[in-house]
């Protein structure tokens, strides 16, 4: 699987990078059908302390895109809160494959 990653008003930063491919290559071992993952990091200004730290991923498969978005206060917080969220649509996606 190919990662690529983007900053937006972020600096880059090695940890981050570890970490979400830390998590999308267990999402990988799960569901071995992706081909690619674009990961996007943003800050933006928000009113609320606990929100601004964004990380958007989009996963690259046979048939169409999956994409998760978390804003929370922590980048950390939002890569575990998409990878989240993707495994609960891979996992619908997987069922669906298997009721065909």
């Amino acid at each position: 699987m190919n990662i690529n990653f983007e900053y937006d008003d972020v600096k880059a930063s090695n940890r981050l990078e570890i970490m979400a491919a830390k998590k999308l290559e267990k999402l990988l071992d799960k569901f071995d059908f992706i081909v690619r993952a674009d990961v996007f990091f943003k800050k933006e200004n928000t009113s609320s302390p606990d929100t601004g730290m964004v990380c958007n991923i989009r996963l690259s498969m046979p048939g169409p895109r999956m994409f998760a978005e978390s804003s929370l206060d922590s980048f950390e917080a939002s890569i575990a809160n998409s990878v989240d969220e993707l495994h609960r649509q891979l996992q619908k996606r997987k069922a669906k494959m298997k009721s065909r």
